[in-house]
């Protein structure tokens, strides 16, 4: 026989499973029983979800346990404010180290119920979202379902759900259905039926305006310059990876689209993820100035509410967290891609509501503005932010690594996704990317795109490059590596394995710089491009030439893009390093035998000469190389350009000049 934590926790994921229902740590759960303490007394108790918990695929312990005999009391108190009740919830706990309850536990607690559910569901909103908000709950659900309009969580509304305990369920306007049951399966059942005849009466309502008209696709080139504007726009408050979501083209092409957005989010607790409102952008060309008014819009909306503000509290980011795209359906932003794919999720069903609301019942309702605030800037809801692991360092940073399937290239991409960093992994060698990005996923890392082809073909540049756009909404670093090692005196070299030097190691390097530094340009936030040369190209080997002259003409390369994407922001730094072996297939196909020929020694002696004639006496690994890159790409280098940064374990004859 399962335990009533048991049966929660089943419930609860069942419910989590169901978008519908809730989306991303909304709603909340409980369930009541008895529990033996640490002492051995028998406690009555009631398990309920924790702040911030997420119901899809929670476990026992995202359901903390009180004592309910000491929550039953707080009934008869006449107020309480939300601090109070924070600190009296908080010792009610049978463990103190436990997650933090839900804001909404009085209310689980003071309803004498074992079971009870709330959820936020799409159905329910769209019947309370409305000025006809009481009637139409009336006419959908019956008599027996208690009407509550915006109230924001807390005692005061513990204690009006308490009072309306004798009736088959509460409706929450802005806030979604409260159930109930003396087991969890009645519990579950209820909220279904509700839900269920939410939807039915909704789908039975007449449509008020003719289906809406497709606005026409809008162009590839034009989706690109869409995404880099708008990105740029967002850049002046911070990177962020932006996703499309063309789930909400039907509502981006609405004709009532002004209004459904005026509708605000379908649940308060929405405007965690996505803010009050979404913003609308008509074309790429208005991108920009679309962002920064909604910018100045929210900032003003702000201002209008100072006083409200509570102390010790700032401005939000003002930026927008879902734009709407006629044409293409939502562009959502998130520091990581998931973050920016949760947006749209929750997009899709918040504006769901308002659209059905729109088409079937009038013009949808918001909070006031007021209102709005208060729950925009309420300590209690904004405690969850608190509860998320701390951001990484390149968090939102876009970057292109190329040869990155082996060697220095997947150290640096292994770097820079452990620091949250959207990769676009590009190599010729499409198994060994496939290995890299096995080994970024196995990290916990977000998963790299990977593009296999010569990046010596201008083609598979722009499409690494537009690969970059249009899956992460911009570029903020190159890192540019690909290359080959090439022997040979000047002597015996053949002009084939002279342009195969130039072509892979410099004019890869070439095309790699002008793509990116052209969308760079349209992005208008500037970005880094980091240059992996070699030693070679300030302290060239006999027998190596063609390498070290594509390498002394990659830091020249990496000169020119300094001086001409200054003006724009845009940073050029190379790396040189000498000898670096581990997991490196440069020294493969006799390169090593070769090397170790020409030094008259043996060819497993080769990587112990190279660190006993540096300064430092050290060997250099990848993972030197990939930490410089790191620091290259990252703000803490954001002023310094057209740098050339030995990692080379001190080479006197290779010095920078």
């Amino acid at each position: 026989m399962t335990t009533p934590l048991e049966q929660l926790v089943a419930r609860s994921n069942a419910i989590g499973d169901d978008p519908s229902l809730v989306v991303y740590g909304g709603g909340n759960t409980s369930a009541k029983g008895l529990l033996v303490d640490h002492l051995g007394r028998e406690q009555r108790v009631m398990w309920v979800k924790g702040s911030g918990a997420d119901m899809r695929g929670s476990i026992a312990s995202d359901y903390p346990a009180l004592r309910l005999d000491d929550l039953l009391p707080l009934l008869d108190r006449g107020e309480m404010t939300d601090e109070e009740m924070t600190d009296l919830v908080a010792r009610a706990l049978l463990d103190p180290g436990a997650r933090r309850p839900s804001i909404e536990t009085l209310l689980h607690a003071f309803l004498p119920y074992t079971h009870i559910d709330h959820v936020h569901a799409d159905a329910i909103c769209a019947l309370t979202n409305h000025a006809d908000g009481p009637r139409i709950v009336a006419e959908a659900l019956g008599d027996g379902f208690a009407y509550v309009d915006w109230m924001r969580p807390g005692f005061t509304l513990s204690k009006v759900v308490a009072d309306l305990g004798d009736r088959d369920g509460v409706v929450l306007a802005h806030h979604g259905l409260i159930t109930w049951g003396e087991s969890s399966d009645e519990c579950y059942r209820r909220t279904e039926a509700a839900v269920e005849r939410a939807r039915a009466y909704l789908d039975a309502l007449p449509l008020r305006v003719d289906a809406p008209a497709r606005v026409p696709d809008m162009p590839d080139d034009e989706i690109e310059r869409l995404l880099l504007r708008l990105r740029g726009a967002m850049a002046r408050t911070g990177r962020r990876v932006l996703w499309i979501d063309r789930r909400l083209r039907a509502v981006a092409d609405h004709p009532l689209l002004p209004e459904i957005v005026e509708g605000g989010v379908s649940s308060a607790d929405h405007m965690l993820r996505i803010k009050p409102r979404s913003a609308v952008v008509a074309s790429s060309e208005s991108a920009a100035l679309d962002a920064e008014s909604y910018a100045a819009d929210y900032a003003a909306y702000v201002e209008r509410n100072a006083d409200a503000m509570p102390e010790g509290f700032g401005m939000h980011d003002p930026m927008p967290r879902v734009v709407l795209v006629p044409g293409l359906g939502a562009v959502t932003s998130g520091a990581t891609l998931r973050d920016a794919e949760v947006a749209a999720d929750i997009a899709v069903h918040t504006h769901g509501v308002a659209a059905t609301v729109a088409e079937r019942i009038g013009t949808p309702l918001g909070l006031s503005e007021r209102e709005t605030f208060r729950f925009d800037y309420w300590p209690m809801e904004l405690y969850k932010l608190t509860l998320r692991p701390p951001t990484p360092d390149l968090a939102g940073f876009i970057a292109i690594v190329t040869g990155s399937a082996s060697g220095i290239g997947r150290g640096i991409a292994l770097e820079l996704a452990a620091r949250g960093a959207s990769l676009v992994l590009a190599d010729l060698d499409g198994d060994g990317l496939e290995e890299a990005a096995e080994r970024i996923r196995e990290s916990g890392a977000p998963a790299p795109v990977l593009v296999a082809g010569d990046q010596s073909d201008a083609s598979v540049v722009a499409e690494t490059v537009r690969q970059a756009v249009r899956t992460f909404g911009g570029l903020d670093g190159a890192v540019i590596n690909a290359g080959i090692g090439v022997t040979g005196t000047l002597e015996e070299l053949t002009l084939d394995q002279w342009n195969a030097a130039m072509r892979i190691n410099l004019a890869s390097g070439f095309l790699m710089t002008q793509s990116c530094m052209r969308a760079m340009k349209e992005q208008g936030s500037g970005g880094s491009l980091v240059y992996v040369a070699s030693k070679n190209a300030f302290g060239p080997g006999a027998g190596f030439g063609a390498y070290s002259v594509s390498k002394a003409g990659m830091v020249q390369l990496m000169r020119i893009a300094a001086l001409e994407g200054g003006a724009a922001g845009i940073r050029a730094n190379a790396i040189n390093p000498d000898a670096v072996f581990d997991n490196s297939r440069l020294w493969d196909g006799g390169l090593r035998e070769e090397r170790a020929a020409a030094h008259g020694i043996a060819p497993d002696e080769l990587e112990d000469f190279y660190a006993s004639r540096n300064i430092l006496k050290r060997r250099v690994t990848t993972a030197d190389v990939a930490r410089t890159a790191a620091f290259l790409l990252s703000d803490a280098s954001s002023r310094t350009t057209g740098a050339v940064v030995p990692v080379d374990g001190g080479v006197a004859g290779a010095f920078p000049r």
